[in-house]
């Protein structure tokens, strides 16, 4: 891979993408996270914004260094460009000469439009890995619509498994977002992987639609090959899910799956083998079909202690369940405090921002990944501007 010249003095030598140069051009979630994810294996990600207000996640709630944009962005460097202007493209082109990946989340034909097709970039770089992360794909009847989270999760059929059609109300966070930026990062990864060997860059292209429906493959297997429409149920009828509330009104959920071991284990902690034997429940099959009355019954003990009391008796029949914690909770359960899941970046003029911290180890150890908190608008311009004209030769201005 390429191995530019001044490559961030951040980036510990261990990390797994370090050398590598990644162009930015996004907003929002999708395209972001997936820079995101290369930026914390070492790769230094050129975050390229408007310079009228930049990634629209930063204002998302006020300000221009919101929790939104900095949930996405932290290990980048920010360049604002005017790609509208020919002094903004000119600093692109130069960006892009010695790039390894251009990663851009615009509409199919917005980049052709500003000189950038692939032809065009091809014949730039011909190491150069493209990936366009759209709403539909590059063609077709829905190829030109915005597309985001929302619509992108109702159209593969996500929202159905969530939605209850007497009472319809969207809640929980962004899956079709997130979940596409993960497929953009790993097809990116796959194209460079296959560059060593072919030394040309690939064309990669990843659409919210069917980032989401590969993500929950499962109700389309059920409809295939056993005629089941899935509903907000079936799959936690399926897996033997649970959700109960305890004495202190606080949240428990038990997952049980298909070990019979757990049922057995469960039945022993919460003191009621009577239900073993009851002809709703004394088979798997009953127990899935009868789930809702399962749930009521069990519910009944549930009532009667605290959550920490059946946590400790769930854990001592081996029971797979977990405390539904709060956000806050999250922040401080002894497991995630154990793992150092959290962390602190510091930023020189907007503060400390906690983050969640990359789950993905090598060598036992994180100490590969940068620590750098997410960049405000341009603030590597003059930086990055300065080494250009070091590589080329010649000045560059945005």
């Amino acid at each position: 891979m390429n191995a530019p010249k001044n490559a961030p003095v951040n980036v510990p030598d261990t990390a797994p993408l370090r050398g590598t140069r990644v162009v930015e051009l996004s907003t929002m979630i999708t395209a972001p996270l997936a820079g995101m994810m290369l930026a914390d294996m070492g790769a230094d990600v050129i975050k390229v914004e408007r310079p009228d207000g930049g990634d629209p996640f930063r204002s998302f709630r006020g300000g221009a260094y919101s929790p939104h944009f900095c949930a996405y962005n932290r290990n980048k460097r920010s360049v604002a460009l005017d790609l509208r202007s020919d002094e903004g493209r000119k600093v692109l082109r130069a960006l892009l000469q010695d790039a390894d990946v251009l990663l851009d989340n615009f509409r199919p034909g917005v980049l052709d439009r500003l000189g950038f097709s692939d032809t065009a970039l091809t014949e730039l770089n011909p190491r150069l890995v493209r990936c366009n992360i759209s709403g539909f794909g590059r063609s077709g009847p829905y190829a030109q619509r915005p597309a985001y989270d929302a619509v992108a999760q109702a159209i593969a059929g996500m929202s159905s498994l969530f939605v209850d059609p007497e009472a319809p109300a969207l809640s929980g966070p962004t899956i079709s977002d997130n979940v596409t930026g993960l497929y953009a990062a790993y097809g990116i990864l796959a194209a460079l992987f296959e560059r060593e060997r072919s030394g040309v860059g690939r064309r990669v292209d990843v659409n919210m639609l069917e980032a989401t429906a590969a993500f929950m493959p499962d109700p389309f297997h059920y409809y295939g090959q056993m005629g089941l429409v899935s509903d907000p149920y079936l799959r936690v009828r399926t897996s033997q899910s649970y959700a109960f509330r305890c004495s202190d009104g606080r949240l428990l959920n038990v997952h049980m799956s298909s070990q019979e071991k757990f049922w057995t284990g469960f039945l022993s902690a919460i003191e009621r083998p009577e239900l073993a034997t009851d002809p709703r429940f004394a088979t798997r099959e009953g127990r899935i079909e009868n789930y809702f009355a399962l749930a009521e019954a069990a519910q009944t003990s549930f009532s009667t202690r605290t959550r920490a009391e059946w946590a400790a008796r769930l854990a001592e029949a081996d029971v797979p369940f977990a405390s539904v914690n709060s956000v806050p909770e999250a922040l401080a359960d002894p497991q995630a405090e154990h793992l150092g899941t959290f962390m602190e970046l510091e930023h020189p003029t907007e503060g400390t921002v906690r983050t969640v911290r990359n789950p993905v180890w090598i060598d036992g150890t994180r100490d590969g990944q940068p620590r750098t908190a997410p960049p405000t608008l341009g603030e590597h311009t003059e930086e990055i501007l300065a080494e250009i004209a070091e590589r080329t030769g010649s000045g560059a201005a945005a």
